[in-house]
């Protein structure tokens, strides 16, 4: 075995993560998101990042986090040489000092100068490089959904609180303000007793094609670009983005875009683990290698006589309120629709009676995390909040492939009863980086 992986294996085994899985209590009294955490070696006022993953949304990240006070990329990584060197030439022509560019991120895990792993590659990365980065002593911005699977999404709240590091998901309208003030009167009771969200996703995407086994381009390591999964073939239409519909590598839209309205929707119905989740849809529009569906509709069932729905469409981009994407609450006495920033209040009749809105971006999201890094708060979109509204992605792609109903228990979310839904709890491991007790 590789001497690198095998050394990673061992701190995998080492965070003592898999074992807090097993001992299901450890999981249920970790911290909740109005507890602090006791940081343990907390960076002082400049915070330094390593960027894992800079060829789409880890170059967005490094410009927004540059333009935070006393932000530093020491880092730039990616598996993409060509996108590593040129990030690299932008943070040193942005901060005037040059990042270190690798291509292994394992060298951002070594380096003792960085305080921050982001992680904004492919969802089969996310969890287990947030829990390598929380065992190396690193805080982690993880990019949505902060897990590939459910067990992973466990496994990375337990790492976050056995390491004591800050862990935030990329979920920014947690952080913006007109969305958080459209939750505050759903939680204060403007629209009544609120009980059902309706959430949704409407796009027109193309078709991927048909992809050919072809040879592994010269700039690419496709070996690390798999990392923790299975091994697979180089496909042609795979890299850089039409992974995101292949179970191997990605959650279909649900945990591409989804994520995004379910996380608020749950904020505002303020609840946690559902009790029942059915699915339904299908791959209906175009003829190629897509493994999720274009068509989808999810019923997220909760303990205290709630409801949450998320439809997706990818290929018809007009959704309700003529938006491509927005979050609906309904309550006794009235409904919110948020859309964009902003919000709108409608009474019972239908009648607009209130507007608000906010700024939109990430600018008080990195805000959020970087002051929680430097306090020891936890921020807005804390790992065991995040895990929570990603679980629901899960289990609505989970009843979808098993073309079952979900019977869950509603403290933490497991599958009772189910045996075909119960195998996709995790996943195959590429062998030496599989999580063991």
């Amino acid at each position: 075995m590789d001497q690198n992986i095998e050394r990673d294996r061992r701190l995998f085994l080492k965070s003592g993560v898999a074992a807090a899985i097993a001992a299901g209590s450890a999981f249920q009294s970790s911290l909740t998101a109005q507890d602090e955490v006791a940081v343990g070696d907390s960076p002082g006022e400049k915070v330094v990042l390593g960027i894992m993953g800079v060829n789409g949304r880890g170059a967005a990240i490094a410009n927004g986090m540059m333009a935070a006070a006393n932000t530093e990329i020491g880092a730039v990584c990616d598996v993409d040489s060509r996108a590593a060197l040129r990030v690299g030439q932008l943070v040193s022509d942005k901060q005037g000092r040059a990042p270190k560019v690798v291509g292994d991120f394992r060298r951002i895990l070594d380096d003792k100068a960085i305080d921050v792993l982001v992680v904004a590659t492919p969802n089969h990365w996310h969890a287990p490089a947030a829990i390598l980065g929380c065992a190396a002593g690193k805080h982690v911005y993880v990019e949505k959904p902060c897990s590939h699977t459910p067990a992973e999404g466990e496994m990375a709240v337990a790492a976050a609180r056995h390491h004591q590091r800050i862990v935030q998901m990329g979920t920014q309208r947690r952080s913006w303000s007109g969305i958080q003030e459209a939750i505050e009167k759903v939680h204060s009771g403007v629209i009544g007793k609120t009980l059902y969200s309706r959430t949704w996703y409407n796009n027109r995407r193309p078709g991927i094609g048909f992809g050919k086994t072809a040879s592994i381009p010269e700039w690419l390591d496709w070996d690390l670009w798999q990392g923790p999964v299975a091994r697979r073939e180089y496909k042609d239409n795979v890299v850089h983005y039409n992974w995101h519909w292949h179970w191997d590598w990605g959650n279909g839209e649900l945990g591409n875009n989804g994520i995004h309205a379910i996380d608020v929707a749950r904020w505002g119905l303020q609840v946690s683990y559902p009790s029942r989740v059915t699915a339904g849809g299908g791959k209906y529009r175009h003829e190629d290698d897509q493994e999720t569906p274009d068509t989808m509709m999810v019923t997220m069932d909760f303990p205290e006589q709630k409801t949450i729905t998320w439809e997706g469409l990818s290929w018809s981009p007009l959704g309700p309120h003529d938006s491509g994407f927005g979050i609906s609450f309904h309550g006794t006495e009235g409904s919110i629709v948020i859309r964009g920033a902003g919000y709108t209040v409608y009474d019972l009749k239908g009648k607009e009676i209130d507007t608000g809105t906010g700024d939109a971006g990430d600018k008080a999201h990195f805000a959020d995390f970087l002051d929680a890094v430097r306090t020891g708060r936890l921020p807005n979109a804390d790992i065991e909040i995040a895990h929570q509204s990603t679980l629901l992605c899960h289990l609505g792609n989970i009843a979808y492939r098993t073309n079952s109903v979900l019977d869950l228990d509603p403290s933490n979310g497991r599958i009772k009863n189910n045996e075909a839904a119960e195998s996709f709890w995790t996943k195959e491991y590429e062998p030496g980086w599989e999580p063991k007790v």
